[in-house]
């Protein structure tokens, strides 16, 4: 299991453009991708389960990643947040 967090930069926080990014970037994987935040937590391959967590700018997240392609999928992920989020 690996995990990370990351502050939320997006103006907008995770909005509904930016969460169906992350939905598809985390289907990529093999391995479940668990966001969370203020208590909350949701399936990154969730639309429903990431926009009802209301995640703004300012938030720090944590990023949970647990399965056989952990390590490409970590990586991957923080990239994808420092880059659209």
């Amino acid at each position: 299991m690996k995990t990370f967090t990351y502050k939320i930069t997006d103006e907008q926080g995770i909005h509904a453009r930016p969460a169906g990014m992350l939905i598809k970037e985390a289907k990529k994987y093999q391995s479940k991708i668990i966001v969370s935040a203020d208590e909350k937590e949701a399936e990154a391959t969730k639309l429903i389960g990431i926009m009802s967590m209301g995640i703004k700018c300012g938030t720090e997240i944590t990023v949970t990643i647990e399965g056989e392609d952990e390590e490409l999928a970590v990586t991957n992920m923080q990239s994808f947040f420092k880059q659209y989020l």
